[in-house]
């Protein structure tokens, strides 16, 4: 309190996130918390749960509670804020706005051609939420990765994400929904590793092993992705990392003099990361 009032300042940032659970936001909060704690800032956390008025709202009231700076997190970023802002997975080119993103191109080109490698051909695919800022750009990135390897993508063998539950039933929903298609597929690439797991529950339902039958591959790299059984391969995001580039430079950014210029986009590269979840294709 002495520092803020000697200061002229509140030494406080605001984070906006969709919703706090195991996985993706989770893992990007635990960086941004341990760079503004060591750097002594206060934070106020909001979850949006994906409600456009709350998107739109708590920008505007977390700049009441004069909060310096904002980290928005899987959260598309409005224009007009009067404050130094840092979107984690952002994509739109907002005045104002630096976003960290993924190189999604390189993440798909590492899964797709791992699973090529394995002999897989016919390969199913969970789409990310139409709310969700990578969902998109990701998808694109698959899709190249496919066309470049030469394999084809069945459009009855890709599902999407729907809902907001941050829990394994979307996943398992979705891949249930594509075995009734009766499509043939040795391979499944899920949006993140929250549907993963949900799918491999769904495929050992209908008699299909993992990964002799299916081979299965996720996206993020959370915590628990390398207890699960058989353990998960996944792209991993470096998602500690990102929320703590997201932290040092909007801290950079608001204690350099007015009108310095600020980087518009950071990218991070993803890894593969291969474990029990994919095996060779069966002839």
């Amino acid at each position: 309190m002495a520092r803020s009032l000697r200061a002229q300042r509140s030494f406080t940032i605001g984070v906006v996130v969709p919703e706090i659970s195991e996985g993706y936001a989770a893992l990007v909060m635990s960086g941004i918390e341990d760079h503004l704690l060591e750097e002594g800032y206060f934070y106020f956390v909001v979850s949006h749960r994906h409600r456009a008025d709350l998107i739109e709202e708590y920008p505007r009231l977390l700049q009441q509670r004069a909060v310096e700076g904002l980290i928005a997190v899987d959260t598309a970023c409005q224009k007009g804020v009067q404050i130094p802002v840092v979107a984690v997975s952002g994509h739109r080119e907002v005045e104002g706005v630096t976003n960290i993103v993924l190189d999604h191109p390189l993440a798909a080109k590492l899964a797709m051609e791992h699973l090529a490698q394995l002999g897989h051909r016919r390969i199913a695919f969970i789409r990310g939420q139409e709310f969700s800022s990578d969902t998109e750009i990701r998808w694109e990135a698959e899709r190249g990765a496919a066309k470049e390897l030469g394999l084809e993508i069945s459009e009855r063998l890709v599902g999407q994400l729907d809902g907001e539950s941050p829990s394994p039933e979307l996943g398992y929903g979705v891949t249930r929904k594509l075995l009734a298609t009766g499509e043939a597929f040795t391979a499944l690439f899920a949006f993140n590793d929250i549907s993963a797991i949900g799918a491999i529950r769904a495929l050992r339902e209908a008699g299909r092993r993992v990964p002799e039958d299916v081979s299965v591959v996720g996206f993020d790299d959370i915590q628990s992705a390398a207890f699960q059984n058989p353990g998960l391969t996944t792209v991993r995001q470096p998602l500690r990392e990102m929320g703590v580039i997201a932290a040092e430079t909007l801290l950079r950014r608001i204690n350099a003099p007015a009108k310095t210029p600020y980087p518009k986009a950071i990218t991070v590269e993803p890894e593969l990361i291969v474990r029990e979840s994919t095996a060779k294709a069966k002839p």
